[in-house]
């Protein structure tokens, strides 16, 4: 008999299958391009392109090294990040580009912390073959 629990753990460990960390990929894509079309100033775009290369990078990372939790809890302090950016960095009042922020910032920590529990087990399976 199969075990369901042992073959999606089993599968959690592998490289490039995660699919919260392919979010990430989109989430850090989407935000960069995103400048090409939201209306933005300084501040706004600085924040969209530096944020999402960030996201974008983290996530590769994640879907390189799923055992890895430093790469998860980096999507999620990145998805902090961009949500408190359009009042610390002074562009709330450019609505796209604070909506846009805010979701993927909010999408960003959803994705981080979805993956947490297949990461930890990983990391914890890969720990535990030291």
């Amino acid at each position: 008999m199969i075990d369901v629990a042992d073959r999606s753990s089993a599968s959690a460990s592998k490289p490039w299958i995660r699919w919260q960390d392919w979010a990430g990929v989109v989430l850090g894509a989407y935000l960069i391009l995103a400048t090409m079309w939201t209306s933005t100033n300084g501040a706004a775009m600085s924040a969209m392109i530096v944020l999402g290369a960030l996201l974008l990078i983290a996530s590769v990372w994640s879907l390189a090294m799923p055992g890895s939790m430093t790469s998860e809890y980096s999507h999620m302090l990145l998805g902090v990040l961009l949500f408190i950016s359009p009042w610390v960095l002074g562009y709330a009042e450019m609505m796209a580009a604070s909506w846009t922020s805010w979701i993927v910032g909010v999408l960003a920590v959803i994705a981080g912390a979805a993956a947490l529990p297949e990461a930890n087990a990983t990391h914890r399976g890969v720990a535990g073959q030291h």
